[in-house]
């Protein structure tokens, strides 16, 4: 799925490339039939801004959102964040994680996503739904907004949106041109001109061969720079954790304090690799890091494997991500502090952005 290698067609791959056909023949096919209106698309009674990648995997939707959200907020807009609900228990039926005053669900009903936007986002409702337009109508029932943020919603062709941003990451906008399971891409590359406005994410300081790449299959819309910061906050050993109140503890930005600390670091996030890296980039002492699958459920087995690396390793810390932390759900026993890393979406020209935004509202 993520190589680049042109020579040596093998068997697997021509079995992938094949799936990937079909699959691109599914996706040709409800495209069209939403172009002549065959499909039809509902829409809401207020604003609806869009946040989603063409990609499997991580591009910052998550944190894009929360900048958002608070973007809109700031403006004085009454905004409502509307997301799937990818691996909660009611992400069929729909429901009210928060109401912008206390947290309703625990990450084992709402999905990590969600409950983790719930505790960023403490005056912003927050509902999930697999059917977004079911669920936009429950948060218009109940908080009357101006404006619903639907996370990750760019295949989600069913509900009319004002403003569609697509995130594109710097390095592989669209990984290796092939659609999944041969490559990473959603649908094919050519539907970025559905996008109102383009978010690379992970930005580096030239990104003239990316404008480049997406340039070519574009129809030009304005293209935005973010980058990530990142922050964290600290669990004390051996007290009774509650992801609630955890997510509330004070944020840090110094990540000095973990220069030199031996580590045990894991986490189950699409980007499991960009954050080993950025620990790396902490200059920690990583003596021991486990990757797991996005969404990945931690078992009881799970925790105890870590505790005894870090025992047996002597080490100082555990650390992980936010989104794992809120997957973990209280369920753990380490013998060490644990440092929560979480990430910031910055835009480059914030000032420009927010001004095409109220444009296009």
């Amino acid at each position: 799925m993520y190589s680049e290698e042109k020579a040596g067609f093998s068997f697997l791959e021509m079995i992938l490339s094949v799936f990937s056909a079909m699959y691109g023949t599914v996706i040709r096919i409800r495209d069209i039939f939403y172009l002549r209106g065959i499909f039809s698309r509902k829409s809401l009674s207020c604003r609806v801004i869009s946040t989603g990648n063409i990609t499997v995997g991580g591009t910052g939707k998550t944190p894009m959102t929360i900048y958002l959200a608070e973007t809109l907020t700031g403006l004085g807009y009454k905004v409502v964040v509307v997301s799937r609900g990818y691996g909660g228990s009611v992400q069929k039926k729909g429901g009210i994680v928060s109401n912008g005053r206390e947290i309703l669900m625990g990450p084992d009903s709402s999905g990590d996503e969600p409950f983790m936007m719930a505790a960023r986002l403490n005056i912003i409702p927050v509902v999930v739904g697999q059917n977004r337009y079911n669920a936009g109508l429950l948060a218009i029932r109940n908080f009357n907004p101006d404006i619903i943020l639907l996370d990750d919603g760019f295949q989600h062709r069913k509900l009319f949106r004002d403003i569609d941003l697509l995130l594109l990451d710097s390095g592989r906008p669209f990984g290796n041109f092939h659609l999944i399971p041969r490559g990473v891409l959603r649908e094919p590359a050519v539907s970025i001109k559905r996008a109102d406005a383009f978010i690379i994410t992970r930005s580096s300081s030239d990104n003239t061969a990316t404008l480049d790449t997406i340039s070519a299959v574009s129809n030009k819309q304005p293209v935005f720079e973010a980058y990530n910061t990142f922050y964290f906050f600290k669990v004390k050993k051996g007290g009774v954790s509650n992801p609630v109140s955890d997510f509330q503890n004070k944020l840090s930005e110094d990540f000095s304090s973990v220069a030199g600390k031996k580590v045990v670091a894991f986490s189950g996030i699409a980007g499991n690799c960009h954050f080993r890296k950025t620990l790396e980039e902490f200059k920690c002492d990583l003596l021991e890091f486990s990757g797991f699958p996005d969404h990945y459920r931690y078992t009881a087995g799970d925790m105890e494997r870590i505790s005894k690396s870090v025992r047996d390793r002597r080490a100082e810390l555990v650390m992980t991500t936010e989104k794992d932390f809120a997957r973990m759900d209280g369920k753990f026993d380490f013998p060490v502090d644990i440092i929560v890393v979480g990430v910031k979406m910055c835009l480059k020209d914030d000032k420009s952005f927010r001004e095409f935004i109220l444009r296009k509202l």
